[in-house]
């Protein structure tokens, strides 16, 4: 019997296979597993691709916020009432963000836009003061496996952006799921435990 990896015992106790290999988008039933546990009631997605994980939040969280500068990513979206596509940048968006959530912060965000520093560093530092006591910043293309999948076409260099982040601990902490092409997670917190 083979000796298991800190990552398939993370994956094996979130229920996931760990018999073969990892796919490549291993992330998406991670950041669907998280929302199933934590049940956030306001989830934004910065980057939706193909809304594959969009689609599958929005069932679990009572408002949920889809930015892409691609207007074409609306018609992936699985239409529901509580679901709202902003075609704008995420830093256009923010504004009309706020408006949607009306006062309420936000409980989950996941951040895979534009993967290069800039913009990582960019949409945390937008966005963070949104989040919600106890929310959840998750951060795609966190540990590319080689330089090459640092190229633009790939995960970029926002990798370097998690690093200046984790360096920073006064209001969040943050870690980096170490497996190709990584997931940094980060609980923003005042406190450690919030009925202190």
């Amino acid at each position: 019997m083979r000796k298991l990896s800190i990552k398939d015992r993370i994956l094996r106790r979130l229920g996931l296979d760990v018999s073969g290999e990892t796919p490549a988008n291993w992330h998406e039933d991670f950041v669907v597993h998280l929302a199933q546990i934590l049940r956030p009631q306001t989830y934004v997605e910065l980057g939706l691709y193909k809304c594959q994980v969009f689609n599958r939040v929005s069932k679990i969280a009572d408002i949920s916020i889809g930015i892409d500068i691609e207007p074409d990513a609306v018609a992936l979206m699985k239409k529901s009432t509580n679901n709202y596509f902003i075609g704008k940048s995420t830093a256009d968006a923010l504004d009309k963000v706020e408006n949607i959530l009306g006062g309420k912060g936000i409980d989950m965000i996941f951040i895979d836009a534009d993967h290069s520093r800039e913009s990582v560093l960019t949409d945390f530092n937008n966005y963070f003061p949104l989040v919600n006591e106890n929310g959840l910043i998750l951060m795609h293309d966190a540990y590319p496996m080689s330089e090459e999948m640092t190229s633009k076409g790939y995960c970029g260099d926002g990798y370097k952006a998690i690093y200046e982040l984790s360096l920073q601990r006064d209001t969040f902490e943050l870690v980096t799921i170490p497996h190709h092409p990584g997931l940094a997670i980060c609980r923003k917190r005042s406190k450690q435990l919030s009925w202190e």
